[in-house]
């Protein structure tokens, strides 16, 4: 009676996923823009964090020096105490004299008391930058789409949003990438259902770091990067500053992509492990109770499906069966978006498990006081 309570459980939270969360499983939330005059388009400032990113940072300057936005904008990078050759790479992006006008590479000081490290260098890329009317903030390993800014800058002043984000496409090659990291887009859209976070009459607040055009003034207002100087999941932070000031649009990205490769499980599992804890907001009441839902989403039904096959059990096989189905079928979408084969949807719940697994070791990383270490730095005691 108990497994059979507990199947039930699995299977009612499933449908209430597939039709109450928002439809977040849609995936459909793109960058559809309208058209803006031309003759007032806003003024512009890329600022770029960039800490020991020698290998990528080339490529991203290189496709923000290429886009197709009509007015001049200036490009800051913010050399984060690198120890490599970033800051020469990031020079070396701009070939013409055009393009080195209008990049500049800032040397970052060192790390502020109580600041994260990605704040701290945000924040001087934005009192390095000319005034503008908005900032783009984004991270030093994305292959940015030329009409990538056009199309921000067209859904900010299109629709009025104070903050336009896109969860820019991840890399999806080696096996562990194809089980993990759509299933990590996944999630973050269970947790963050995109279309109650663009609703403007929910409370609801995300964004994805690797691409936010944030309006300037609403961010002054909002108390600037200072107000989330000691935030490590500063996106979302940052979106919920925003927010009670104006409307925000988060969003799923095609064409531009992170350059950043996961091709062992130890690096997918340090990026995770780093701040699953911290989501929990470091509660060890809420750990055993994220577990067991875990459990009960991801676990269960393939378990109750061979449970029930070996005991002939038709009833746990057919609830494990109909939980399962109702997972693979919200799991489509996302894998569509990255052009994988729909089999990958029954391994969902594999991807569940090591996720659930990570979150332990996030918990077990902080307690040991090794969590939140990212680049050399400690974040999140």
């Amino acid at each position: 009676m108990a497994f059979t309570a507990i199947a039930v459980l699995s299977l009612a939270a499933w449908l209430y996923l597939f039709l109450l969360r928002g439809a977040f499983w849609h995936a459909d939330e793109r960058l559809n823009v309208k058209q803006v005059n031309a003759m007032s388009l806003p003024t512009v400032a890329v600022v770029i964090p960039a800490r020991n990113e020698e290998e990528t940072i080339t490529g991203t300057v290189r496709g923000l020096l290429r886009q197709d936005y009509p007015v001049p904008f200036s490009i800051i990078v913010v050399d984060d105490n690198s120890n490599d050759g970033t800051a020469d790479a990031a020079r070396g992006a701009a070939l013409t004299d055009a393009e080195k006008t209008r990049l500049s590479v800032v040397s970052g000081a060192p790390l502020a008391d109580g600041w994260a490290g990605k704040m701290w260098a945000v924040k001087q890329g934005i009192d390095a930058a000319p005034e503008s009317d908005y900032l783009l903030l984004t991270d030093a390993d994305i292959d940015h789409d030329p009409a990538l800014l056009s199309n921000l800058v067209a859904k900010a002043e299109g629709e009025g949003m104070r903050l336009v984000s896109l969860m820019v496409k991840l890399q999806c090659r080696s096996f562990w990438e194809r089980l993990l990291i759509p299933a990590f887009v996944y999630y973050f859209q269970k947790l963050y259902p995109f279309p109650w976070v663009n609703d403007s009459s929910r409370k609801e607040a995300a964004a994805a770091g690797g691409c936010m055009l944030v309006h300037r003034r609403t961010l002054e207002e909002a108390g600037g990067i200072d107000a989330i100087h000691d935030k490590v999941i500063d996106d979302c932070a940052l979106a919920a500053l925003i927010k009670p000031l104006g409307p925000i649009w988060l969003g799923l990205a095609e064409r531009t992509e992170s350059s950043r490769a996961y091709a062992a499980l130890g690096e997918i599992w340090r990026m995770v492990a780093r701040t699953a804890y911290l989501q929990l907001r470091h509660n060890p009441l809420v750990l055993p109770a994220a577990v067991v839902g875990m459990s009960v989403l991801y676990v269960v039904p393939p378990l109750a499906m061979v449970v029930g096959l070996v005991s002939g059990s038709l009833v746990w096989m057919g609830l494990g069966f109909a939980a399962w189905t109702v997972m693979a079928w919200t799991y489509l979408p996302t894998l569509e978006l990255y052009r994988l084969s729909p089999i990958w949807a029954l391994a969902l719940p594999l991807a569940g498990l090591m996720f659930t697994l990570m979150t332990i070791d996030s918990a077990r990383r902080h307690y040991m006081r090794t969590d939140g270490q990212w680049k050399g730095r400690r974040y999140g005691v």
